[in-house]
């Protein structure tokens, strides 16, 4: 697992989601935009979210898992998408 902080990918994330700060996964990396590297790993919850999605490209591929979690958001919307229930889930088990 890899961390980018100040990611241009999070930051164009963060704008579209309208969100303070955000982190998101590209295979085995979370680019992080808003928020340090430092305080994303202080949060054990948000720490679980992201390595559920790492886990998900691992298991996946990373062309694979894109696709898959791109269509779920199409047809369920971003919370309700099968991908981001699971991820909330490992937070619960944090």
């Amino acid at each position: 697992m890899k961390i980018k902080e100040n990611s241009r990918y999070a930051h164009i994330a963060r704008w579209y989601m309208r969100c303070p700060d955000i982190a998101m996964v590209l295979g085995d990396t979370i680019h992080l935009s808003g928020v340090s590297k430092h305080a994303f790993l202080q949060d054990k919850k948000w720490l679980a979210h992201e390595m559920k999605h790492i886990e998900q490209f691992k298991k996946y591929g990373f062309v694979t898992f894109t696709f898959l979690y791109l269509l779920e958001w199409i047809k369920h919307g971003y919370h309700k998408n099968k991908f981001e229930v699971e991820a909330r889930l490992a937070e619960n088990n944090a």
